[in-house]
């Protein structure tokens, strides 16, 4: 196995060498033409003004946050000490009573009746490795280049709008992530498969929504597919090539291509074993990840505590007045709303194909844990860059030299937090690529999962099917460090963005049953006290 995917990985160096001339642009351009009007057409931006136009999906995202907080009755808030108790394993017990003890009679099997579609296994993986995989998913370089351009635009109060658009966003995660275990698959052997496409198949059609269903399901499934290929691979192999490159100064025109292959090499090892072997390696990495990142920022925070009060002045001023912004007022809830809708992936679906897999037998346990995933990215990851970002250039206002103006769009966000990270902590830059490397690497094991459930739900489940799947991911990851993107990931990203459409209305028909789960869970923890 492993032989097969060395061979496969250095057979690619002539190619990839040939791909780097008048190939990568032939491609690009070629690509753009064919698929550019599935990019405008998703990212299309509705025009309110002559300067305020808002994407669509972004609308999409936000009205589907805010049902569901309604809906649920801010579960977000209300069940996020029980969401901390199921992670830490507090209610594992509840899996195993008896109906004298939980809602429901006992099946054949001693599962309890109506708490999950398959009841013939618990799962594969635990609650607290199910939400370290699918943040692995999100925490990425979103929140440490992308909070600096949305800043860059629209200024700190872009951090305000950034963080409600976290909060709203943990009830869209509560809503899928519940559905993704209410409606799995599970096989022979134990090995689950969910995620929408699953719950948009076999939840509408016990609806009366069959056909729909169905269209739904595979419009998902190709869209995972083409999303991990490009946003959950190239662009994070190429990000983390480009900052390895830049740190050590390389200048080899193949560089790229050879951190490429070690890269593959690294991710093949952890995504032949599967979800488990993900997992694993998940509940370590994430961890790690939030402690040194967040930890750095903290201390650059309080190093600067004198500053902490202007800096949540200016958040707050800029919140409501968005003066000399681009954008004005409107345009600085764009970016922050924009920011953290997009980092942490509420209402897109996908994370719900990463939770599935957890051991439980009642579907809203998981919902509750996902509810935590906005939380870690956006309110606390996501906000941490922005205090960060904040208080260095007001530093280096007050000092005279700004680290960036407000109101001008910066094109390399991962350089302005590096360069505020410096400023504060000497060479702190290295030890950001290696956080830049990791996140990339996290993001990349974590969507190779989202597009080989999709793939399955395409093409079947054989082991033929899904090495198929796993070779292709691991040459995207080398083209991607080598090539310029450019088009291809536009189009991906195009792809993920549209997921959010027949995600937001299978959830929102489904919704009822969402509340039953959760009534049935809550009630199954009061009987067990």
């Amino acid at each position: 196995m492993k032989k097969r995917i060395i061979f496969t990985l250095l057979s690619l160096l002539p190619i990839l060498t040939f791909s780097q001339e008048n190939f990568a642009d032939k491609v690009d351009s070629t690509f753009k033409y064919l698929t550019g009007w599935f990019v405008n057409a998703i990212f299309y931006a509705i025009p309110f003004s002559d300067t305020i136009k808002i994407p669509w999906v972004l609308l999409v995202l936000l009205g589907g946050a805010f049902f569901f907080t309604f809906k649920f009755k801010f579960a977000q808030f209300r069940l996020l000490g029980t969401s901390i108790k199921v992670v830490q394993g507090k209610y594992d017990h509840i899996d195993h009573h008896g109906a004298d003890k939980a809602f429901g009679d006992v099946t054949d099997d001693g599962a309890i009746f109506e708490t999950i579609a398959s009841e013939n296994t618990e799962g594969e993986v635990s609650h607290f490795q199910a939400l370290t995989a699918a943040l692995s998913a999100t925490v990425g370089l979103g929140n440490i280049a992308g909070v600096a351009v949305a800043l860059s635009i629209g200024g700190p109060g872009a951090t305000f709008w950034m963080i409600l658009a976290g909060l709203l966003g943990m009830a869209s995660k509560f809503a899928e992530c519940t559905l993704g275990v209410k409606y799995r698959d599970i096989d022979k052997n134990g090995v689950v498969f969910g995620g929408p496409m699953y719950y948009l198949s076999k939840g509408l059609k016990e609806k009366g929504y069959t056909k729909m269903g169905k269209i739904l399901a595979i419009s998902f499934a190709i869209m995972v597919v083409g999303g991990s290929f490009g946003g959950g691979n190239m662009f994070q192999a190429n990000q983390a090539s480009a900052q390895f490159i830049k740190l050590f100064g390389l200048t080899n025109q193949n560089a790229g291509m050879y951190f490429g292959i070690l890269m593959a090499l690294i991710v093949a090892v952890v995504i032949i074993g599967g979800i488990k072997r993900i997992a694993s390696v998940t509940e370590k990495i994430v961890p790690f990840m939030a402690i040194m990142y967040v930890g750095a920022a903290l201390i650059i925070i309080f190093m600067n505590f004198s500053l902490i009060p202007q800096a949540f002045g200016a958040i707050f001023d800029g919140a409501f007045t968005g003066a000399g912004i681009a954008g004005g007022f409107i345009g600085v809830i764009i970016q922050g709303f924009k920011r953290g809708t997009f980092s942490n992936e509420a209402g897109v679906g996908s994370a719900a194909i990463a939770h599935s897999a957890v051991k439980t037998k009642y579907p809203a346990s998981e919902g509750i844990v996902a509810l935590l995933e906005p939380f870690i990215d956006t309110v606390v990851i996501c906000t941490m860059t922005a205090l960060v970002l904040v208080i260095t250039n007001l530093k280096a206002s007050i000092a005279g030299i700004p680290l960036f103006k407000y109101g001008v769009e910066v094109k390399e966000g991962v350089e302005i937090t590096a360069n505020a990270f410096d400023s504060a902590i000497p060479h702190f830059s290295i030890a950001l690529t290696i956080a830049v490397i990791l996140f990339a690497f996290s993001t990349m094991i974590s969507w190779s999962y989202y597009g080989m459930q999709g793939w399955k739900f395409l093409f079947g489940h054989s082991k033929k099917i899904d090495l198929i799947y796993k070779f292709l991911f691991l040459i995207f990851v080398v083209i991607g460090a080598t090539i310029k993107l450019g088009s291809v990931l536009d189009f991906s990203d195009a792809m993920i963005f549209a997921m959010v459409v027949p995600n937001m209305i299978g959830v929102i028909l489904l919704s009822p049953k969402i509340t039953e789960e959760l009534n049935k869970y809550l009630k199954a923890i009061k009987s067990s006290k």
